[in-house]
């Protein structure tokens, strides 16, 4: 047995995410684009920054993971970083990023956004997909708060608010409040931030999110800004009484649907209400949105759509796309692993999580081959990117070597094609409208 092999790594298919990065410009986008003042200049801030997306792109989970990337020389080839900073140093650099540099770096991944997300066709209309999702914390982060946690109860959180494009699945707008935060006091400011990025052409937003959006607030907004929506109703005694006395009809199979006008206390007038019943599964919901009667279990969608109620039921049950996106970000991006107990280093973690997931769609739904299309980006990632290699160096010329046997040669041989042929060019300018709310902000600058 020897332990001599400087040239080995089992990342091999990183050289495909390292291509279309190139293809972007993407260290020359943050060389130019993020800048503060650093007190330890060893690290360039756009070198820093890879040096927290790859790992994050690969996996890795905790920062001290990164530890593995220190001593694969293969891997720095790859990503043209000539030392890997140990977790200290990223560490105390997440800190100053979040602080000094966050606000630039949204103001570039904000138009890089807006332009991919109209490749390889123009959007017409966007459809924005709003959920909420639970972080707990085990130990004691700045502005972790107790509020509803239904796993583990007790236990401070955050309460992240994530917006996802309907078709394209792109991040869109991302923010991470305390956990005691009522979701619906801080849904307004981050639409007025995610209708800014829309580009010039789209003229028709469709809005869909979870219950916990559904104020009487929040829907005046969405048809003051001339947009579409449907939302799940929260199930007050009175709503629920129209509900159980509508008259249903078929609409689908076992599928029966109602429709009703109904003003809630509070609102400005009656609004349009689609009632959905379906027969009761066998073992019971735990969604908030649902109530049972008999054998069905109901739910009510509140909306402005000119649909027939099945088709408005449709449009909105296909916004479970961003509760997987949700549940992979949590599972493989380490979005629920906090690295520090600064505020501010924490918020700029979740916001370079966020950019990392688009990446890799960006590249699965560009560049890759067609047999790869259709992959989760956790199985793009875990069959396509952890690919064993060797680089060597015949005639002086790196090449990185492959093994024999890899099911995947075509399709990756056709992917670097594709990418090769990616042609990009942006100059970032500031969104329309852009401002940080209060759960953005570092908390030193407030």
């Amino acid at each position: 047995m020897s332990f001599t092999g400087t040239s080995l790594t089992h990342f091999g298919g990183l050289l495909v995410l390292q291509r279309f990065m190139q293809q972007l410009g993407l260290r020359s986008l943050f060389a130019h684009h993020v800048r503060f003042n650093q007190r330890n200049t060893r690290y360039a801030i756009s070198a820093s920054l890879l040096a927290w997306l790859y790992p994050i792109i690969l996996g890795l989970g905790r920062i001290d993971a990164i530890r593995l990337l220190q001593r694969n020389g293969v891997f720095q080839y790859l990503t043209g970083l000539p030392t890997y900073p140990d977790p200290q140093t990223l560490r105390r650099f997440l800190v100053r990023f979040g602080e000094s540099g966050l606000s630039r770096f949204l103001r570039l991944h904000d138009p890089l956004r807006q332009t991919l997300v109209n490749r390889p066709r123009r959007l017409a209309s966007i459809i924005l997909d709003w959920d909420t999702t639970v972080l707990t914390v085990y130990g004691k982060q700045q502005r972790a708060a107790l509020g509803f946690n239904p796993k583990q109860r007790g236990r401070p959180s955050y309460l992240p608010r994530l917006c996802f494009e309907g078709q394209t699945r792109d991040g869109w707008e991302a923010s991470s409040p305390p956990g005691d935060t009522q979701p619906s006091s801080v849904i307004r400011p981050a639409l007025e931030r995610a209708f800014a990025k829309r580009p010039p052409h789209v003229r028709e937003i469709r809005v869909r999110a979870d219950a916990a959006c559904y104020a009487h607030k929040l829907i005046e907004c969405l048809e003051e800004t001339r947009a579409f929506y449907a939302i799940p109703a929260r199930l007050t005694k009175p709503l629920k009484a129209r509900g159980t006395a509508a008259r249903y009809r078929c609409v689908s199979g076992t599928v029966s649907a109602a429709e009703l006008w109904y003003q809630p206390t509070g609102g400005p007038g009656p609004r349009r209400f689609m009632a959905i019943r379906r027969p009761a599964p066998e073992e019971p919901s735990g969604q908030l949105t649902l109530w049972r009667l008999g054998k069905y279990t109901s739910q009510v969608i509140v909306t402005n759509l000119a649909l027939t109620p099945l088709y408005v039921w449709r449009f909105y049950h296909d916004r479970a796309g961003a509760e997987l996106v949700i549940r992979a970000l949590k599972e493989a991006y380490a979005l629920g692993k906090l690295p520090t107990q600064i505020w501010a280093a924490n918020v700029a973690s979740f916001q370079l999580v966020v950019l990392a997931y688009n990446l890799l769609n960006w590249v699965k739904r560009l560049c890759v081959a067609p047999a790869w299309q259709r992959l989760t980006l956790h199985t793009l990632r875990n069959q396509r990117l952890l690919i064993p290699a060797e680089l060597i160096r015949p005639q002086g010329r790196p090449v990185l070597k492959m093994p024999s046997r890899c099911p995947h040669q075509a399709p990756c041989r056709d992917t670097l094609k594709r990418i090769a042929r990616f042609r990009f060019n942006l100059r970032p300018a500031a969104p329309r409208g852009l401002r940080l709310d209060e759960h953005q902000q570092p908390l030193a600058r407030r």
